[in-house]
């Protein structure tokens, strides 16, 4: 009986591999010279099988229609026409795996989609299986991954086709969508895992967990791990990682432990990346003690520390406020050939400072000395300027100083900023004149750091000399030099020089702008020459230059110094009427100008109009509204920086 099973199943193998060839044989006759006739039977070709019986995928004919397919389209030729005409010479036709081949080497999702549409019509007795609509589910993915969102679609309407053609997916198929289409597409492949009677696997729910991960839902995520452990499933090495990541970062401390516990009863071995996860964690919740013993476990299972293992065990460090630890630690980072980067010495840097040791950070650069790079160097003297310690930054640049040959041009501008910062102009000025004694090429920038400075303080006249330096020796002035100059000559009540650096402005290749008028017309206002100041004001209007809200709320308070109060009225209705919105310094200003005119009532009118506007009265407004109330006039000036000028074009004088 077991015989004749085994028969009937040989028989039934061979009649189902004999589909691919036809059931004929031709006979072939000739005669010769001496009248002599021969015939020859000829077979026709069939398909070399393999030791189950599966046709050999033929590589010439799988590179011939992918040579045909990536031939360059014309407009007279189409490769699928070519590829049509192929097909007539022939004698077998194409078999399903064949075509998945092809669409494995088109690699191109138009192309490969194409292909497999013209499988059927061209090719005799062609129909697609599973496997070939899994290639091209492959090739589609990968596009769509790329945030192609019309092979989405796509993807969804050829699993459509699939189910047309009677086809079942299998759960290749499944885990192929759930990496396409992510937490989105979940519930459509577990309703596909029911109407195709599949069971998932191991392989499939790590798709899925990793689809929420990649979601950000580390609730659904967590959940199937926990139905993994539930049917014995497990994890490998990355998936447990990227579970372990998303927990820790999502502050479930518990759960993370759970998996950490259970990535080694599973036998599945936590590497460096794993322990620096869970030393990131503990670190950022307080509990800098577990952190060091896990980095301790770490070594002792005899793996290396990364940059990013050493990076995150300092931060856990400086979070535990464990500076000594800290130092050591980084000790051994350096003597392991571990090379630092500007985040290591960052931290660093923050935890000295918030600790008042920033003594101890010339033993951090003397340990690291062979990493100590001038971008280095200037990365900690940006930071220390920032952070406000201006004599340490200034203190590691002369160590720079001395320790390179040439000089760093972003240091220097850094150490610039911060000596300007902190009022050090003598420091500041020596500086930029021995810049050039290391190869660093003093800029414009550099100039109008310093130059700033000068105004700011007003010390005209190193003003002046550093100005006079500069158009001999040093770079060309630009449009931010010249304003500079002229708001700090006007802040110092020197028009007369502010006016001929405008001048000089003017025969320059620069071009006075918005800035350049705003700073000459508050210079002049401020200093009494009012009808000057209006005359610039319609200058700048002639040369195409639109005035701003600061134009306006400067003139305006310059004619509500000099008890002009109509004009600056008018002033605000040309404003509104050019489309200029006004803004609560504008509205303060005149607001304070009524009230110490004694115009009460249009003060009032002109806080609600203010109120109209959706503008929020700041602590400005409340003081002249209190002066109103009290019905006491005040000279009183709250005065503020501008942000665009650099100098006081206060509201209230």
């Amino acid at each position: 009986m077991f015989g004749n099973h085994h028969h009937c199943h040989s028989l039934l193998l061979r009649h189902q591999l004999r589909r691919y060839a036809t059931k004929y044989t031709a006979r072939v006759t000739s005669t010769t010279s001496g009248g002599r006739r021969l015939a020859a039977e000829v077979k026709p070709p069939t398909h070399e099988t393999d030791t189950r019986g599966y046709p050999i995928p033929r590589q010439d004919l799988i590179c011939k229609i992918s040579q045909i397919l990536k031939s360059p389209k014309s407009s007279s030729t189409d490769p699928f026409d070519d590829l049509s005409d192929y097909c007539q010479t022939l004698t077998l036709t194409l078999t399903p795996n064949e075509a998945s081949l092809v669409i494995k080497s088109l690699a191109s999702p138009r192309l490969s989609l194409q292909f497999f549409q013209f499988c059927p019509s061209h090719f005799p007795n062609f129909r697609h299986e599973s496997f070939t609509y899994n290639r091209l589910l492959v090739v589609l993915s990968k596009a769509a991954s790329f945030g192609a969102s019309e092979w989405v679609d796509t993807i969804r309407s050829i699993v459509g086709e699939m189910e047309k053609d009677g086809l079942r997916g299998n759960i290749s198929t499944v885990n192929i969508l759930i990496g396409a289409l992510g937490a989105e597409g979940v519930e459509w492949c577990l309703r596909l895992v029911k109407l195709w009677e599949l069971r998932l696997n191991n392989y499939t729910y790590k798709c899925i967990l990793q689809a929420y991960l990649r979601a950000y839902d580390v609730e659904k995520a967590y959940g199937v791990y926990v139905e993994m452990k539930r049917k014995g499933y497990g994890l490998d090495i990355f998936s447990y990682n990227m579970l372990l990541d998303a927990l820790a970062k999502d502050e479930k401390v518990t759960q993370a432990y759970k998996v950490f516990e259970d990535m080694k009863k599973k036998r599945c071995e936590p590497d460096e990346y794993t322990y620096t996860i869970m030393v990131r964690m503990t670190g950022k919740t307080g509990k800098t003690d577990e952190s060091l013993t896990l980095f301790q476990e770490m070594l002792t299972k005899g793996f290396t520390p990364n940059l990013m293992a050493y990076n995150t065990m300092i931060q856990a460090l400086s979070m535990g406020r464990m500076v000594e630890k800290m130092i050591s630690l980084f000790t051994k980072m350096v003597q392991n050939n571990c090379r630092p980067n500007e985040f290591t010495y960052s931290v660093i840097l923050n935890a000295l400072a918030a600790e008042g040791k920033l003594g101890q950070l010339d033993e951090v650069v003397e340990v690291s000395k062979k990493y100590m790079t001038k971008s280095i160097y200037a990365f900690l003297v940006r930071s220390l300027s920032k952070l406000g310690h201006a004599n340490e930054a200034h203190r590691l640049f002369c160590s720079m100083w001395a320790f390179h040959d040439k000089g760093d041009r972003d240091a220097c501008l850094s150490m610039l900023e911060s000596l300007c910062a902190a009022g050090k102009t003598a420091e500041a000025l020596d500086l930029l004149d021995k810049a050039q004694e290391k190869g660093i090429i003093t800029d414009t920038m550099m100039y109008n750091t310093v130059l700033y400075t000068l105004g700011r303080l007003k010390q005209i006249s190193h003003l002046n000399d550093l100005y006079e330096k500069m158009r001999s020796d040093g770079p060309s002035p630009d449009i931010f030099t010249y304003n500079i100059l002229i708001s700090s000559f006007g802040r110092a009540g020197n028009v007369a020089e502010a006016v001929k650096i405008f001048e000089e402005l003017e025969d320059s290749s620069c071009k006075p702008d918005i800035v350049s008028y705003n700073s000459l017309i508050n210079c002049l206002g401020k200093n009494g020459d009012v009808d000057e100041a209006h005359m610039r004001f319609k200058e700048m209007q002639e040369k195409g230059l639109t005035p701003d809200v600061v134009t306006f709320s400067t003139l305006i308070e310059c004619f509500g110094k000099s008890e002009k109060v109509e004009m600056s009225s008018r002033l605000l209705d040309e404003m509104i009427d050019m489309g200029c919105c006004p803004n609560i310094v504008t509205y303060n200003i005149l607001l304070d100008c009524l009230e110490r005119s004694g115009r009460t009532a249009e003060a009032v009118d002109m806080y609600a109009k203010l109120k109209q506007q959706g503008l929020t009265p700041d602590s400005v407004t409340y003081a002249i509204l209190e002066r109103l109330q009290s019905g006491r006039h005040s000279a009183v000036r709250v005065r503020k920086q501008n942000p665009i000028t650099g100098w006081i074009v206060s509201p209230l004088r």
